[in-house]
């Protein structure tokens, strides 16, 4: 399940897009900060610091007072969300039973109206994660999680899709078209082992390997692909394709395919994506690089989903789409 929401949507809550948690009613036990860290949840034995057993995620003290404890994520961009993954992995003990989620918009840092109730008060168990889906149409900034009466929650995340603003964007405007942080997302790869393909459209240079789309090694005939999409129609000026930090594993060429239009299930779309024009036709690359593809590009109109073919395997860091919005 959790495989099939990041192909579908993107984390609104991740850090990398300027997201953060702004406030805590407590976070003695373990740093607020915890809850949106983009890597899976560990547990460390013997692990302590001066409040007691070290945890990662967020972690109230044990309430001696009426009430209950909640937090405030500020997303870094807006979005429309179509659910949450409460994970409590390794909180067995320390769990909170019960919690509920709000949301609102907002221009506040740590808003005190506006809030709506997206979920009915919610049942937890210990060292879980579930998906708890919600309808809600308009745009969101902020996200609030009530937990009863306190505990620890190792991650919260906020699965759904960014929500640019497009009149902010002028006519004559070059932009990356593919960036998460105007709405571009990665739809599907034929292979994810060691990167998932959502990161080719994250901010910034990858920090790592593990920042990018890495596929293992292919031991047959063929090559590997992933399929993404814009934000919106744009027509395409200029690709960059980075390498960062992939060095003895990175493709030994690359090229594009561009379509206006795409339906059906990931699975489908990866199926039309095999006929769709060329925009940029096989070209080298270079490890821990980035390239520059302008001159070598096709003319195959306004776009809005591309399908990246590497050969044979390998890993790529960023992709990016430089061009101008279609309206």
């Amino acid at each position: 399940m959790f495989d099939a929401l990041r192909r579908q949507y993107v984390d609104l809550a991740q850090p990398r897009l300027g997201s953060e948690v702004v406030f805590a009613t407590d976070d003695f036990f373990a740093e607020k900060s915890r809850l949106i860290d983009p890597t899976p949840p560990v547990f460390i034995p013997g692990k302590y610091d001066d409040n007691g057993k070290w945890m990662d995620g967020w972690e109230s003290r044990r309430k001696r007072i009426p009430g209950h404890d909640w937090c405030v994520i500020r997303l870094g961009v807006a979005g429309i969300v179509s659910g949450f993954e409460i994970d409590t992995s390794h909180f067995t003990g320390n769990f909170p039973p019960g919690a509920e989620i709000e949301v609102c918009r907002s221009d506040e840092i740590n808003p005190e109206t506006g809030w709506l109730k997206v979920t009915p008060r919610l049942d937890l168990k210990g060292d879980d994660r579930v998906f708890v889906p919600v309808e809600h149409p308009t745009p969101i900034t902020h996200v609030r999680l009530h937990i009863y009466p306190d505990g620890g929650v190792a991650r919260l995340r906020v699965w759904g899709r960014v929500d640019p603003d497009w009149t902010k964007v002028g006519a004559d405007e070059t932009i990356d078209l593919l960036a998460m942080a105007r709405g571009g997302r990665g739809i599907i790869a034929n292979d994810e082992h060691y990167g998932a393909v959502g990161n080719l459209t994250a901010p910034g240079r990858g920090v790592n390997m593990g920042d990018g789309w890495e596929t293992r090694r292919r031991r047959e005939p063929g090559h590997d692909w992933a399929v993404l999409a814009l934000g919106t129609f744009g027509k395409v000026d200029e690709v960059i394709v980075d390498t960062a930090h992939f060095k003895g594993n990175y493709p030994d060429r690359c090229s594009i395919q561009g379509s206006a239009r795409a339906h059906g299930t990931p699975e489908e779309i990866a199926a039309q994506a095999e006929t769709w024009p060329v925009l940029l036709p096989e070209v080298k690359l270079k490890p821990d690089h980035v390239h520059h593809f302008a001159g070598d590009l096709l003319d195959i109109g306004p776009i809005r989903f591309v399908r990246l073919n590497i050969y044979p395997d390998g890993g790529v860091s960023r992709l990016r789409l430089m061009g101008k919005v279609v309206r």
